[in-house]
């Protein structure tokens, strides 16, 4: 990044502080979330919108567990041998929905390399039920790549979700670096598939890993090649002291001029800012 536009101090910047959960519904959600242990990215992601979020009474609910095969260098979900899936959790979630009065919901879930298809018939019955239970309720799912085959992926596409999502995380070069098994190119085949068949296809990148402005203005360019129409933007923040480090901290102002220049590649909706993630004002996402 341009070197007035960095700063390199490990101390977070002033930019990135994050409110204190608070509030009637945060206290809802949270109690929900609770009696009901359901897994949500909020929390084992450790997200910095979790207040605010719930606060509004929303949650990204993840499916298939809490344990992932996969071990990315930038995620804090725990990693390890997952245990059996839950046939119930189709049921369960679309409940918790309905329980938690969500107007749009987030799904997302660890990858389950373990299984024949990666999970995909859950996930297709998990949306399924939440359509059944909730009529009103819009649908974003933030899915793996499952090794990019396209009959597990065209599965989630039958069952119907308003937006699905898939991550390029970050840019070609530091793929190999910051994600463990997924690649670059094979995200970018799922995207288009999922654009080819119609699908509003969304994907998000984090910044402050040490790429370029070059480097993401080309990620931007391959996504919006590849038929995305809705992109995310927003800083990596290293969840513990095993996780890659933070190579610097990029401004508001640089995060402005990314959303400036994606909108001008053509995409239809962009959230860029420093606390931006995946899920950030997802409800807005729908057309």
């Amino acid at each position: 990044m341009e070197n007035q536009h960095k700063q390199t101090s490990r101390q977070k910047p002033d930019w990135l502080k994050i409110k204190v959960p608070l509030g009637t519904n945060y206290k809802l959600v949270n109690e929900i979330v609770k009696t009901h242990h359901l897994n949500t990215i909020c929390t084992s992601g450790k997200c910095p919108n979790l207040a605010e979020c719930w606060g509004n009474g929303t949650a990204t609910l993840m499916i298939l567990g809490d344990i992932c095969t996969r071990a990315c260098k930038f995620c804090a979900v725990k990693t390890g041998r997952p245990l059996p899936v839950d046939e119930n959790e189709p049921l369960n979630v679309a409940l918790s929905v309905q329980k938690l009065k969500l107007k749009h919901v987030v799904l997302t879930s660890v990858d389950r390399d373990d299984l024949h298809d990666g999970g995909a018939s859950i996930w297709a019955e998990t949306i399924r039920k939440v359509k059944e239970l909730n009529h009103q309720t819009t649908i974003e799912t933030l899915i793996p790549d499952f090794d990019g085959r396209e009959a597990d992926i065209q599965q989630i596409i039958d069952a119907l979700p308003d937006v699905i999502s898939h991550n390029l995380e970050t840019v070609k070069r530091l793929t190999p670096l910051v994600r463990s098994r997924a690649k670059y190119d094979r995200s970018l085949k799922v995207l288009k598939y999922l654009a080819a068949n119609g699908v509003s296809a969304k994907s998000g990148l984090m910044v402050g890993l040490g790429e370029t402005k070059e480097e993401i203005i080309e990620a931007m360019s391959d996504l919006i090649h590849h038929g995305v129409s809705i992109l995310t933007i927003g800083q990596y923040l290293q969840p513990t002291p095993n996780h890659l480090q933070v190579k610097e901290y990029i401004t508001p102002d640089v995060f402005k001029q990314f959303r400036t220049i994606a909108l001008e590649l053509g995409f239809r909706h962009v959230e860029s800012g420093p606390l931006v993630r995946s899920s950030y004002h997802a409800e807005k996402h729908v057309i």
